[in-house]
Parts: C-alpha cells; structure tokens; sequence
C-alpha cells in the first residue's frame, strides 16, 4: 500500500465536531498508584460524553513530508449515526455514516464512494463508525471493557495495554490522571513498520461535559509521515442540523486499491 492511499482516507477523517465550548481544561494532578486498572477503565467510562447532535467549526491543518495545507470546515454529527463535514463554498464534502464513507471535492472534480473495508485492510484491524466517531470525542477505538488490560509505570498518564497483545498490532491508550479523557491512543504494527498515533493536545468543557479541543493523528509508514492537527474552535450541542449531500454528475470515482 502506498503512503498516499494512507493520506487520502485520513484526510477524509481528518474533516470528520445549542451549547457553546466554555473553557480549556487544565490538570496537574499526579498518578495514584493506588488505582487498579479496574478503577482508571470505570472512571474513563465516565467520561463518555452524551449528545444527539454536534455542530463546530474545525481548523484542519495537514502535513505530509514538506507539504503542508490547512483549511477550516464546519462539521456537523449526530451521535452514533452520521458525520458530515464541508469545505468553504461546498469545495469539499465528507459524509460518513454507520455502513459508508463518502467523499467529493471540487478541485480535481473527483469523488469516494465505498464502505470501511479499506480502512479495515490499511489498519490491520476492523474499522467501522463507532471507532471513528470515538477517534474525534476522546474515547477508546476498542472497549476497554471487553479485554483483559493491565497498567504500566508512567509518570504523567496511566498507560494501559492488552495483557496479551494481538499477533497483528499492539494497542496502548494514555489515560489523564485528572479528568481520565484520553491524553492519547496508539496503534503499532511492528512487522508492517506502520504506526498510527492519535494525541489529544487539549480539553475543554462544554456543557459540563469534555470534548477534545485540539487532536493530532499521526501516521507512519516505513519512512514516510503524516500529520493532521485538527483545532476545534467552537461546539455547539443538541440544536438542528442538515446533512445535505450528493456527488455532482461527471465526477471522477477516486481508486484507492
């Protein structure tokens, strides 16, 4: 698989956030040795947050070896069932729903119109839209829930992995010891040499609840390096939202495989 198939999808993801954010949140608090893995995975639960419609405006900035772009876009979401998001002037439209991912830009008069299959075969892992819904709220991509996981020794964020790592990756998910949102969440695949690396910069409050202010996902294969850093300047929760979205005629199927 080449890099640039890599770069395509994720910058489709990367465009994949009525209550205004209020705050950037901040923690010094310490890690509590005295914590099970039991406890950090409960008290994380907690933290899931409960919405029926999203609607921001996010600053996407995207860099892949000494290229780089950035572009603000408003995203619109309604939990558990569609993501949506659109360029300035409709240049761009992503929309993403619980059994498709699809994609036009104006640009190059191209479009995407497929499932999570490709994205399953890239990661090594199965991909569906809970786990990239969860990648933009600040939550688990697996269910801490439904595998044995134990803590290693850290000094700023408990550090949770498998007991038994899976054969095809590993998984590790960094846990703030203040409010327990994730301070990041990786995705190794040694004999692959891929990596993907998802860190979550800042926090802020938005209706007594935590949203992710600032996220960069980063991407290795072999040598090569993606960066997406995505700036969530405001969110609005619960007002109405459209999702309107349809792929102009004469456009171009874009191949990824």
């Amino acid at each position: 698989m080449r890099l640039y198939k890599l770069s395509v999808l994720l910058l489709i993801l990367g465009l994949s956030v009525g209550c205004r954010s209020t705050k950037t949140l901040t923690s010094d608090a310490v890690i509590d040795k005295s914590m099970t893995t039991k406890q950090i995975i409960r008290e994380n639960g907690k933290q899931d947050v409960r919405f029926k419609t999203l609607q921001a405006k996010v600053r996407i900035d995207y860099t892949e070896g000494n290229k780089a772009n950035g572009t603000t876009v408003t995203l619109r979401m309604e939990k558990d069932k569609t993501i949506w998001m659109s360029a300035p002037l409709g240049m761009a439209r992503v929309m993403i729903t619980q059994d498709s991912v699809r994609f036009y830009e104006k640009l190059n008069n191209q479009y995407f119109d497929g499932d999570f299959s490709l994205l399953t075969k890239i990661l090594g892992t199965d991909i569906d839209f809970e786990k990239i819904q969860n990648i933009f709220l600040g939550e688990p991509i697996f269910d801490l829930k439904a595998d044995t996981y134990v803590t290693a020794p850290n000094d700023s964020s408990y550090v949770l992995h498998p007991k038994d790592q899976r054969a095809m990756f590993e998984l590790f998910f960094l846990i703030n010891p203040g409010f327990f949102k994730l301070d990041s969440q990786q995705l190794y695949q040694p004999l692959e040499k891929r990596m993907l690396q998802i860190d979550y910069k800042k926090y802020q409050e938005v209706s007594k609840q935590i949203f992710p202010e600032n996220i960069r996902i980063i991407a290795v294969e072999k040598n090569d390096e993606i960066i997406i850093d995505l700036d969530f300047k405001s969110i609005y929760l619960n007002g109405e939202v459209r999702f309107p979205f349809t792929i102009p005629s004469g456009y171009k199927e874009i191949e990824l495989e």
